[in-house]
C-alpha cells in the first residue's frame, strides 16, 4: 500500500506541472497575440487626439506629431500616447488637460500645459483617477498647469524622467504640487525635476514608494510627507525651498545619500516620525539643518551637518535616537536643544564637532573629555545675539572651559561621550558657503 499512495501522488504531480506549464505556454501564447495586434495609429498636426484615442482598441500605440493641439483629453482604455518629436497638448486653462482613467496607460515625450486652476476640482495637467493602476509619465515636459500630476489610489505608478513646473505667477498658497499621491501603493518616481509649485512631492496614506534621483526646488516644500509608511527616499537634491524634506507622522522609512541646501528654514524636519533610518546625507547652508520634534526610535547615522545657522533643532520629546557617526561642521549653533536633562548622542561610535574644546592624549581618534552642546556659551549667545560676534574670541574660548568646570551653570545638553577628532566626510569644504540668499 505505501508504494501505491506513492504513486498515486507522484502521478498527480506530474499531472499537476503539466496543467502548470500548459498555463504558463497559454499565458505566454496570449501576451504575444496581444503584441502583434497592437496597431499603431498617427496623429498629425490639425487632427484630434481624442478622436484616435476614440478609435483605438486597447493594447492599441497613438503616437503624436509634432504640433500643438488643444484638447482636454480623457483615456479610458490601456493605450500609449507617445509623443514624436515633443508635441503640446494644452488645455487652454479649462479643467484636467490629460485624465487617465484606465489601467495600464502610458504617456511618454509629450508637453502637457495649460491646465485649469480650480483647486477645488484640482485641475491638472496629468490627472490619474482612481483605479487607474499601473500608470506610467515618462519623459514629458508639463508647465503652467496647477498640479503637475495627481495621482489618486492608483498603484504601481511610474513618473519618470519629468520636467514639471508650475504657474509660476500666482502666489505659492494659490499653486497646486508639482506630484501629489493620495492614497496609493508601491509607486517609483524616478529622476524629476520639479520646481515653482506650491510642494515639489506631496505625499499623503501613500505607502511601499520608492523616490530616487529627483531635483526639487524653489517651492514651498522639496517634499511634503504625511502619513506615509515604508518609503525609500534616495539620491534626491532638494534646494532653495522653504523647507527640504517635510517628513511628518511617518514610520519605517529609509532617508539616504540625499542632499538638502540652502533651504530658507530646515534642511530635513523629522516631526512625529519612528522606526526610520537617516543616513549619509548632506545637510548645508540652511536656517536649521535638521528640525527634529517627536521622533523616537529612529537611526541617524553618517550625516554631514555642514554650515547652517543651526544644525539641529531638537525638543519635543524626541528620545531614543541612535545619532552615531555624523559631522557638525561650522554651524553657528550645533545644536539647540530643549529638554529636561541629559540627551546622550554617540555613545557606541561617537559624532565629530568641530567646535570641540577636548583633546585626544592616546591618539586613538577619540575625544578624552565629553563634548556638550548647550554649554554656557551656547546659553549666552540665544539670550543676546550680537554675542556671535565673539565667538571665536579667546575669552569666550576661556568661559567655554569655564562652564564645563561649574556644573551650576550648565543646562541640560547634548552629551557625546565619544567625540571624534576628525570627520568622517573627507569632502565636506565642498559645501561651505551654500546657503538661501538673504535681503541685504
Amino acid at each position: 500500500m505505501p508504494v501505491n499512495k506513492v504513486r498515486v501522488s507522484g502521478a498527480f504531480l506530474l499531472v499537476g506541472w503539466r496543467a502548470l506549464l500548459a498555463m504558463l505556454l497559454a499565458g505566454v501564447m496570449l501576451a504575444w497575440a496581444g503584441a502583434l495586434s497592437a496597431a499603431t495609429l498617427r496623429v498629425g498636426p490639425g487632427e484630434s487626439i481624442q478622436a484616435a484615442i476614440e478609435r483605438a482598441a486597447p493594447g492599441d500605440i497613438i503616437e503624436i506629431e509634432r504640433a500643438r493641439y488643444t484638447e482636454n483629453l480623457r483615456i479610458d482604455k490601456p493605450l500609449t500616447l507617445r509623443g514624436l518629436n515633443r508635441p503640446t497638448i494644452s488645455a487652454e486653462l479649462k479643467g484636467d488637460t490629460i485624465r487617465v482613467a484606465a489601467e495600464g496607460v502610458t504617456l511618454d515625450g509629450l508637453i502637457v500645459v495649460d491646465s485649469g486652476d480650480s483647486l477645488r476640482e484640482q485641475n491638472a495637467g496629468i490627472y490619474i483617477q482612481p483605479g487607474s493602476n499601473r500608470a506610467v509619465v515618462q519623459n514629458c515636459d508639463l508647465a503652467y498647469n496647477l498640479f503637475g500630476l495627481w495621482i489618486e489610489k492608483s498603484n504601481d505608478v511610474l513618473i519618470e524622467n519629468n520636467l514639471i513646473t508650475g504657474k509660476r505667477d500666482y502666489q505659492s498658497s494659490q499653486r497646486g504640487n508639482g506630484i501629489q499621491l493620495y492614497n496609493t501603493h508601491r509607486a517609483r518616481i524616478i529622476g524629476n525635476n520639479i520646481g515653482f509649485v506650491r510642494d515639489a512631492l506631496y505625499v499623503d496614506v501613500s505607502h511601499g514608494a520608492l523616490f530616487r534621483g529627483n531635483k526639487l526646488h524653489h517651492s514651498r516644500y522639496g517634499t511634503h510627507y504625511m502619513n506615509a509608511y515604508d518609503n525609500v527616499w534616495e539620491d534626491n537634491d532638494t534646494w532653495m525651498n522653504r523647507g527640504g524634506l517635510a517628513l511628518m507622522e511617518v514610520r519605517r522609512i529609509t532617508v539616504r545619500n540625499n542632499r538638502a541646501w540652502a533651504n530658507s528654514d530646515h534642511g530635513i524636519m523629522l516631526r512625529t516620525i519612528q522606526d526610520s533610518v537617516v543616513e549619509n546625507n548632506v545637510v548645508a547652508g540652511n536656517q536649521r539643518g535638521f528640525f527634529i520634534y517627536d521622533a523616537e526610535y529612529n537611526e541617524l547615522r553618517g550625516n554631514a551637518i555642514i554650515d547652517n545657522v543651526v544644525g539641529v533643532h531638537l525638543w519635543a520629546g524626541s528620545k531614543n535616537n541612535q545619532v552615531e557617526g555624523n559631522d557638525f561642521i561650522a554651524n553657528r549653533e550645533q545644536v539647540r536643544y530643549v529638554g529636561a536633562r541629559d540627551m546622550p548622542w554617540g555613545v557606541d561610535h561617537g559624532n565629530h564637532w568641530s567646535n570641540y574644546l577636548g583633546w585626544d592624549r592616546d591618539g586613538d581618534g577619540i575625544g578624552d573629555v565629553p563634548y556638550e552642546a548647550n554649554d554656557l556659551v551656547d546659553r549666552l549667545a540665544w539670550q543676546h545675539p550680537m554675542m556671535k560676534l565673539l565667538l571665536a574670541s579667546p575669552a569666550v574660548q576661556t568661559l567655554r572651559l569655564v562652564g564645563q568646570q561649574f556644573p551650576l551653570l550648565r543646562a541640560p545638553s547634548i552629551v557625546d561621550p565619544k567625540p571624534r577628532m576628525r570627520p568622517h566626510n573627507p569632502e565636506w569644504s565642498q559645501w561651505r558657503g551654500r546657503h538661501f540668499p538673504r535681503p541685504q
